[in-house]
């Protein structure tokens, strides 16, 4: 009996720690420190060997890493039948080798084998493409934005990392263009809810906001009809109202106060944001500013009727 107890300890404290090591490596690599959250994934996977999170963890470094090889080897050992590999953004670094194509292919194989036939697959590869190409650069700027707030100042290397972003930004939004004109407007039902917001995401991080003017009624449609992201929706809603001087209407778009903190732009008629945006099918403002930015809002609210 003693044996056992003293087995089942010890199995207990190696999951315990394998989990630990999983957090350790994660937080490691979140906060630009690669190496060590490489080193860290490994030991984790060293104690849980079979753990698909894990490996895709460590090709997910190794991409931002730049080492391919290493990265593709554990992101094949680590496939779902999900569509989101193809649409990581950690990835973008594995979209123009050569293997890409191939993993495509297999991925969304897997997925319409346990999810059933997409309408439009050819469409919804296009698609996750094209979201991945736009948040491609995010984790390099995250750094960026990481080091401003501790340090008070924009790291110079920044300063061509924003300059890049803008370039990759007109090429998503020329691709975008041609897609809708071949396709039409992407829809849940025709390529999947992550393939159908590669659009929004693209119109929300052009630099013009005649652009999402142009484009706010076929997003609003969709998200009234079920069809597209009723959070993007508001999200470039609240884009255009801020940049014009008016106050946002849904609370999704924030600036930094003198204290290097983010805090919600202005908005229209605060006590009833809930109700706002609970009419477009979002949930509460409080919950989401403290998730998103670690803002407090206390604001009391009119209940939606």
């Amino acid at each position: 009996m003693r044996g056992l107890l003293f087995l089942t300890f010890a199995v207990a404290s190696h999951l315990v720690l394998a989990q630990t090591d999983s957090l350790s490596a994660e937080a490691l690599r979140e906060s630009g420190r690669l190496p060590a959250a490489i080193s860290a994934y490994h030991q984790a996977l060293a104690a849980n060997p079979d753990s698909t999170e894990l490996r895709y963890g460590l090709a997910c470094a190794y991409a931002l890493m730049y080492q391919r090889d290493s990265a593709f080897y554990y992101l094949q050992s680590s496939a779902d039948s999900t569509l989101w590999p193809l649409a990581d953004p950690d990835f973008l670094a594995l979209s123009t080798d050569v293997r890409w194509a191939a993993f495509e292919q297999q991925q969304i194989a897997a997925f319409q084998a346990k999810s059933g036939a997409l309408e439009q697959p050819a469409y919804a590869l296009r698609l996750l493409r094209l979201i991945q190409q736009d948040q491609g650069l995010d984790y390099y700027i995250d750094q960026a934005k990481a080091y401003y707030m501790q340090q008070g100042e924009i790291p110079h290397w920044y300063y061509p990392l924003g300059a890049y972003r803008e370039q990759m930004g007109a090429g998503n939004f020329a691709e975008m263009q041609r897609l809708v004109a071949e396709y039409g407007w992407p829809r849940y039902s025709q390529v999947g809810t992550l393939a159908a917001d590669a659009p929004l995401l693209v119109i929300n991080h052009h630099p013009s906001d005649s652009v999402r003017e142009y484009y706010l009624p076929q997003v609003q449609q969709a998200c009234l009809e079920g069809e597209g992201s009723c959070e993007e929706y508001a999200k470039i809603q609240d884009r255009v109202l801020v940049n014009s001087g008016q106050p946002q209407r849904y609370g999704m778009q924030f600036r930094y106060t003198e204290a290097r903190e983010l805090e919600p732009f202005p908005i229209e008629d605060p006590e009833r944001v809930d109700a706002r945006r609970a009419a477009i099918g979002l949930g509460p403002l409080a919950p989401y500013l403290l998730r998103k930015i670690g803002y407090t809002w206390t604001v009391p609210q009119v209940p939606w009727k």
